[in-house]
């Protein structure tokens, strides 16, 4: 046996095709289309599986979504508490309770004060 190199035909052309700018840019184009087409498929199977979850048990999934959310948020606004205490009534009967919710009413009062007087200010103008 001996072994002779033999160039390929295909390699110049191959070669060739790649460095082209016109094609490298059709080249990118395509990639970019196979990304899209990718993050769409993606999206898509999120969406069945999410369909899929909800149609099996539609209590239960809402139940833990619920649970997610509150999770999230808790951990977005860094609160922490404790939601089996928090759903009981004795738990708003605290002195902090009072003070928060005066709180809430004077803040709620100074702005429509303020919208009051803005709408008065626009018509004896």
């Amino acid at each position: 046996d001996i072994d002779v190199e033999v160039e390929e035909p295909l390699k110049g052309q191959m070669s060739s095709f790649l460095l082209s700018t016109a094609n490298q840019q059709e080249i990118s184009a395509l990639d970019s289309k196979i990304h899209e087409t990718i993050e769409s498929i993606n999206q898509l199977k999120i969406q069945r599986d999410f369909m899929l979850s909800f149609s099996r048990d539609p209590k239960g999934y809402i139940q833990d979504l619920l649970r997610s959310q509150s999770r999230d948020l808790k951990v977005m606004t860094d609160v922490a508490g404790n939601p089996e205490e928090e759903r009981r009534a004795e738990f708003y009967h605290q002195p902090w309770s009072q003070e928060a919710v005066s709180r809430y009413f004077y803040c709620k009062i100074q702005q429509r004060r303020q919208e009051l007087e803005q709408s008065l200010v626009v018509r004896n103008t």
